[in-house]
Order: C-alpha cells, then sequence, then structure tokens
C-alpha cells in the first residue's frame, strides 16, 4: 500500500476530531473567529518545534524559501482561514455530519483547480471515484425543512458549504503548490516546513484580525484553553498527515481519500452528539464509501 494511503485516513480522522472540538467551542460561547482561531494558536508553537527539532537531528540545513514558494503558502494558509470559518459557521444550520458533507465540495473542486494551475489531471477511475462522491454530496445536500421548493438549492446553509469547499480546494493546491517549492529530498521536512511558516502566517493574521474586530475573544479562547489545547493537538496531527499526503501525491486524490472522514463524522453524530440521521443520509454517506474504495482500488 503507498504511503499516502494510510497517512490520508488519519488526516481525515484528526481533522474529524479537530472539528468535533471546534463545534464545542462555537457552541460553548466562543465566536466562528474564535474557535477558527483556536487551532492556530495553540498549534503553531508545536509545528515550530517539530519542524526545526526534526532538521536538527536529521542534520538537514533549512531550504531556502523563495517567493513562489510564500506566495502559494500564503494563498493556501489564507484560504483554509476562510474555508474553516464557512465550515464552523455552517454547525449553526445543519447537523455535524451533514455540514462536513457540504464541505467535501473540495473534492471535484480541487481536482478542477489542481488541473488548472498545477496541471494535474485524474485517472479515469479517480473522476469515477470524485463523480460517485459528488453523488452522495448532492443526495445529502436538501436541507430538512426545504420540500421541492427552491431552498434545497438556495440557501445558507448549501452557500457556506460550497464556499468551505472552494476555499478548500484552493488552500490544498496552494500547500502542494509550496511544497514542491522546497528543494529538499526528505518529504518530511519539506511538509513540516510548509506548514510552520503556513500555521505562523495564519496565527499573526488571525490574531490580527481578532485583536481588530472582536476585542476579547483572543482572552476567551485562551480561557477556554482545556478544550482549545485539544483542537491545537488534533490540528496538528491532521495537519502534518495532509501536508506529507500532499507532498507525496496529488492533491485530488489525497482529497478525494479523505472523504472518508464522512464516516468518522457519522459515528461522531450518531455516538457523541446523539444527533438522528435518516436514511437519505446514510444512502449519501454510503456513495460516498464507494468512492473511496473506488478511488483506492483503481490507483
Amino acid at each position: 500500500m503507498a504511503l499516502w494511503i494510510p497517512v490520508t485516513i488519519f488526516a481525515a480522522f484528526a481533522q474529524n476530531l479537530r472539528f468535533m472540538l471546534q463545534r464545542h467551542l462555537k457552541v460553548t460561547g466562543l465566536s466562528t473567529g474564535g474557535a477558527t482561531f483556536s487551532r492556530f494558536l495553540f498549534s503553531a508553537p508545536l509545528v515550530a518545534v517539530i519542524a526545526l527539532g526534526y532538521g536538527a537531528v536529521r542534520g538537514l540545513e533549512f531550504p531556502a524559501l523563495g517567493p513562489r514558494f510564500w506566495v502559494a503558502a500564503t494563498l493556501g494558509g489564507t484560504a483554509q482561514i476562510f474555508a474553516t470559518m464557512c465550515v464552523v459557521a455552517l454547525f449553526a444550520h445543519r447537523s455535524f455530519a451533514i455540514g462536513i458533507t457540504f464541505k467535501k465540495t473540495e473534492v471535484m473542486l480541487t481536482a478542477l483547480i489542481g488541473f488548472v494551475v498545477l496541471g494535474e489531471a485524474v485517472s479515469l477511475g479517480a473522476a469515477l471515484a470524485i463523480a460517485i462522491g459528488f453523488v452522495g454530496v448532492v443526495i445529502l445536500s436538501d436541507p430538512p425543512e426545504a420540500v421541492g421548493d427552491w431552498r434545497r438549492l438556495f440557501n445558507r446553509g448549501a452557500a457556506l458549504g460550497l464556499a468551505s469547499g472552494a476555499l478548500f480546494g484552493v488552500s490544498a493546491i496552494g500547500y502542494r503548490a509550496a511544497s514542491l517549492e522546497i528543494a529538499s529530498d526528505d518529504v518530511f521536512q519539506r511538509a513540516s516546513v510548509t506548514l510552520m511558516c503556513v500555521t505562523a502566517f495564519q496565527t499573526a493574521l488571525m490574531a490580527g484580525y481578532l485583536a481588530w474586530r472582536e476585542r476579547g475573544e483572543i482572552t476567551r479562547v485562551v480561557a477556554s484553553w482545556r478544550v482549545s489545547t485539544l483542537v491545537g493537538l488534533s490540528s496538528l496531527a491532521g495537519s502534518l498527515a495532509w501536508f506529507t499526503a500532499f507532498t507525496l501525491q496529488n492533491a485530488a486524490y489525497v482529497k478525494a481519500l479523505g472523504q472518508v472522514e464522512l464516516v468518522f463524522s457519522f459515528l461522531a453524530t450518531t455516538f457523541v452528539f446523539r444527533e438522528k440521521t435518516t436514511g437519505r443520509e446514510v444512502l449519501g454517506v454510503a456513495a460516498i464509501v464507494a468512492s473511496v474504495l473506488v478511488l483506492v482500488l483503481t490507483l
């Protein structure tokens, strides 16, 4: 089995755990910006320690980071901030599992953006897997209060979900492009250095925004350190895995396999949040699981 497959599955699990914790922060008093900031504040210092410590232990020189790296990294980091805010805001409109499902439009969008920006096309089998996953997303897309009217497609939840998907697609391509600009044969060094630069930038950007627009929110994030620290740790684990996978493989393939997160999110919905799921939702998840299997078997 190729290394990027278990790394991606672990990344999806860690990301789902992080969203669960951010959902808790959102519903217990933090703003959308505060819940988003929590993932960066408590993970950025740890990422720096890991990236610099790994290089020192392995005797690796710190790689030169050119303008193309910084453009790609800051673009990806900014897109990820707004994407995460969309997902956190989405939790107020739909159940946890459905919110994560809307986010999964990123798979199709990542494939498109990757082809346009990096020239990385997907195979026929991968395209079939992505199409099956898209069917699953469509099945899950109807808000529960809408019955046969325009709200099926045009609603705030759908808008937030689609926006997060597009932005996560941009961030994935930005991160892969940035890591490919680093002249190092060590995959983990490329991934960890890229992540260190991105999280430092994101922490500074979010801190400035909250200090300007939401005074007192940084203090509330720090006060929630018991949960926020867990958010940072799960974010650290997931991000290192995602960045490593992006360095190893086409971002569209990584995102397509990452749909296994839907399985984790529905388990959380049922056993942690005690939210009910319908037969339609189970059918949609089944289609997404099928898409993951097709992808793994065809690559």
